[in-house]
């Protein structure tokens, strides 16, 4: 049975999130639909630059992306700090970059003098934008029903363009985060539409490849005007998306090759556990993902009895002292 999003989204546990969303039936309606020998293939690029146009305006920062013929994925950060500390005028000037906003609101904004039951209305306004702004729920509801309703313009239709809600997976430390973030960038490769990650369109890792400081993405520490959002060395993941990659394409998932990226002896990582992972089908069968201490304690703060995925995190992420960096 569907739990509630919110006991699925929890920021007191973990502010890291996977989300992943299908077209209805998993037809390709973002890719070449084999049936018809039509091309939806731009519309990977429409879900992309809504995805960067969002990422400028919630509190919501994005570390991972693949758009695929019938599915994105979406690894993000949410950071509801950011928004508390938001002006006022910076809370409505950035729900305006999306929603056209009520006249009262725009009153306000040009100055125009106000009664005091007017002004207690545009803080209500103020106050719950700014709640969304830090919510997982309203910026994929933001990104799906845009590229929904443009879908079905051009295709002159009405009718439902993505199967259902998101499914979210919490990550719970950076080791679930690192594994997740190379599981989202190998996704063309291991579906058999690209070689290496640099010719992986519409991923984050091919943007990173090609502009080596995206506006658009969360900076690595190592990278220029980085603000160590993610607490690796960009050249570390690079090479541990493209050891995953080869392990794969190889067919052995169990040969671990003589180059074995530093970042995983350091986390503890279970290499074979590593590749499990980013070989695995898009079941989504595990609530979260990262060490089983951290599991229990978030299906406590949600009232759950039982959370999918232990048995593989004491496999992927086993409970150990994080090393300082």
């Amino acid at each position: 049975m569907a739990k509630p999003r919110k006991r699925l989204v929890s920021l007191q546990d973990t502010p890291y999130y996977h989300c992943i969303c299908r077209c209805v039936r998993r037809a390709y309606l973002c890719g070449v639909d084999p049936n018809t020998g039509f091309d939806f293939s731009h519309r990977r690029g429409w879900i992309v630059n809504r995805i960067k146009q969002l990422a400028g305006a919630f509190a919501i920062d994005i570390y991972a992306y693949a758009v695929m013929s019938n599915h994105y994925h979406i690894v993000v950060k949410i950071d509801a700090g950011t928004s508390t500390g938001w002006t006022d005028h910076e809370v409505v000037e950035r729900w305006l970059r999306l929603f056209r906003g009520p006249d009262i609101v725009r009153r306000w904004v040009h100055g125009e003098p106000m009664g005091q039951a007017e002004m207690a209305t545009v803080a209500a306004f103020i106050n719950e934008w700014r709640r969304r702004l830090a919510d997982l729920s309203w910026f994929m509801r933001c990104l799906n029903e845009t590229i929904a309703r443009m879908a079905n313009r051009e295709d002159e239709c009405k009718g439902r363009f993505w199967e259902g809600r998101f499914k979210s997976q919490a990550l719970l430390d950076e080791r679930a985060l690192l594994a997740c973030m190379a599981y989202v960038d190998l996704n063309p490769i291991r579906a058999g539409l690209a070689q290496t990650p640099e010719t992986s369109e519409y991923t984050s890792v091919q943007e990173r490849i090609a502009n080596p400081n995206p506006s658009s993405l969360s900076l690595f520490q190592d990278q220029p005007e980085a603000d160590g959002n993610i607490p690796f060395r960009l050249h570390d993941y690079l090479t541990l998306v493209d050891w995953s990659g080869r392990a794969i394409r190889a067919g052995k998932p169990g040969y671990i090759p003589p180059h074995v990226p530093p970042i995983l002896e350091r986390l503890g990582m279970e290499q074979s556990a590593t590749l499990d992972y980013v070989r695995r089908k898009d079941d989504f069968s595990a609530n979260a993902l990262g060490p089983v201490s951290k599991m229990r304690a978030m299906a406590r703060s949600a009232g759950l009895k039982f959370i999918k995925g232990i048995r593989f995190g004491q496999r992927l992420c086993p409970d150990l002292s994080w090393p300082a960096t």
